[in-house]
């Protein structure tokens, strides 16, 4: 099996895809530097090609994000070839964002020879981008890429103007300034390029716009091939979002976890505890009576509702939907036993949740119950989580031979189901939509353990409560799972229990989190204020 069949159905990229592919590249060993020179080598060679470069003015209008980084390299590019490259900065080099731009821009500033700099700082001077376009034969747009948000303002609504009024050959990075790259929407405004050399795979939003894209050249830029489907820290990345100061309890997140019986007490509290840990503001075991006490005594934290009886039937379901209608996300399974009656219960919730639209994350005896017919789960916005036993229980077959080959069958067994499955398949957790396949290798033997999961459920669980889709969620959990414990296991050796990877969950978020690192400054303040 070829992995191109795995990444066949990614042919083309939103701009937050993209960005987690920059992410997963480095994690794999490729530096964000080294795309930056590839980009601006590929953006050299299409100019090159289509006007010439040696003796031409090159005239690089450049933004102070990752698009001029790359509009910085193709200069340098440029001026080895020939040509007299002049980088015009819309603002400060102080002010350039990212380690890999800066670094660009202090290499060309050195190349005081060969590459002219002109910043035009704050207060931008039309007129002199003016003169400097006139005479240009060729314009690189390197102002703003996969970044842009809403319509384009002053000044660079003025400079875009400007670039689309010159008749020099025009080349836009990645896409053209103005168009947002993954809707194709133009608010206004936007560069007229006469060709975009876009990154490692098309933007979706330049399908349908050549009136400002020109033709569209795939520029190989050195990306892996596994970067779109090895999870990384991209993928997580992308799921956490600062909360605003205004945050209410509830605006990040209700899990109501639907499991235990009267043998098992411990998996409800343990997804329950996990998808707290995973940053959800609420979450609710609904149990038996038989193992309610139980449940709330692993936690204060713990909020537990009750139906009466030793286990779950079907005279709970009502119930059961009318509590779920209040929350975020809903955990079926975990610990609900594997009789018949408690079987059909869980197929009548699983049917309605369904009917409701509601995410779900369905594990452990919720699965045993499925491998009666996944009609009922079908089309739903569900995860379902086997391990190797559970996925041949409900599918008929065993996963086996490379993690390519485990996840192209993955793939193909969730569009038949049309759900999202995350198969704990070691030493690989394999992730798929039925369109996309992600492959997890965090993790260590230690979480053989039992309980971990559970932990991986209200994982999931918390991060699609958010509102995340379920390939994300499933992806984000699973990587934060695995190195939660691996965490616990360089701490604790291979006698973890579950609760140690709970523990654990704060500490690799945290690393995801880059505001945090400003918190002790604030606190500093408010004890300077008091």
């Amino acid at each position: 099996m070829s992995l191109e069949e795995l990444r066949g159905e990614l042919e083309e990229l939103t701009a937050e895809e993209m960005m987690i592919v920059d992410e997963n590249a480095e994690y794999l060993g490729v530096s964000r530097l080294l795309l930056m020179e590839n980009a601006g080598r590929s953006v050299a060679d299409v100019i090159e090609k289509r006007v010439g470069i040696r003796g031409k003015k090159v005239v690089i209008v450049a933004g102070r994000g990752n698009k001029g980084g790359d509009g910085f390299a193709a200069a340098r590019h440029i001026a080895s070839r020939g040509g007299r490259p002049v980088v015009i900065l819309i603002g400060k080099g102080a002010d350039i964002e990212g380690r890999e731009a800066k670094h660009n821009w202090e290499m060309i500033k050195r190349m005081d020879w060969s590459v002219r700099l002109l910043e035009l700082g704050d207060a931008v001077n039309l007129d002199v981008l003016r003169r400097e376009l006139e005479g240009a034969d060729a314009i690189v747009d390197a102002l703003i890429g996969t970044g842009l948000r809403g319509p384009l303002r002053e000044p660079l609504l003025s400079v875009v103007k400007i670039i689309n009024s010159c008749k020099a050959f025009k080349v836009s990075v990645d896409v053209p300034t103005g168009v947002d790259p993954s809707t194709g929407e133009v608010h206004g405004e936007a560069v007229k390029a006469d060709v975009t050399v876009t990154m490692h795979k098309p933007k979706r939003g330049l399908r349908g716009n050549e009136r400002y894209t020109g033709e569209v050249v795939v520029a190989n830029i050195g990306v892996p091939p596994e970067a779109e489907i090895i999870v990384g820290p991209g993928d997580v990345k992308f799921t956490i979002r600062r909360r605003p100061p205004e945050s209410k309890k509830g605006d990040w997140g209700r899990v109501l976890v639907v499991g235990g019986g009267w043998q098992y007490s411990g998996a409800p509290a343990l997804a329950a505890l996990a998808a707290l840990r995973g940053g959800c503001d609420l979450a609710v075991v609904i149990a038996p009576q038989s193992v309610s006490g139980a449940i709330r005594s692993f936690s204060p934290n713990l909020i537990v509702q009750e139906v009466e009886g030793l286990k779950f039937t079907p005279k709970h379901v009502d119930m059961v939907i009318k509590t779920a209608e209040r929350f975020d996300c809903v955990v079926v399974g975990p610990g609900m036993g594997v009789d018949e009656e408690v079987f059909e219960a869980a197929r009548l919730i699983i049917d309605k949740l369904r009917n409701l639209g509601k995410p779900m994350v369905i594990d452990a005896d919720g699965l045993k119950a499925l491998s009666r017919g996944l009609d009922v789960v079908k089309g739903a916005k569900a995860v379902l989580t086997p391990h190797a036993g559970e996925f041949k229980l409900l599918f008929g077959t065993s996963l086996e031979g490379s993690w390519v080959d485990k996840a192209l069958k993955v793939r193909g067994l969730a569009k038949e189901h049309e759900v999202t499955l995350l198969v704990k398949a070691h030493p690989e957790d394999v992730i798929s939509d039925g369109v996309r396949v992600k492959v997890n290798m965090t993790g260590n033997p230690a979480m053989t353990v039992g309980g971990t999961g559970d932990v991986l459920t209200g994982l999931t669980a918390s991060i699609l409560s958010r509102g995340f889709p379920c390939l994300r969620a499933a992806a984000a959990a699973s990587f934060i799972c695995g190195a939660a414990g691996s965490l616990a296991a360089e701490e604790k050796g291979y006698h973890i229990l579950a609760t140690d990877v709970i523990d654990k969950i704060p500490e690799v978020v945290r690393r995801f989190e880059p505001w945090v690192e400003g918190l002790s400054a604030v606190l500093e303040r408010r004890r300077a204020w008091s």
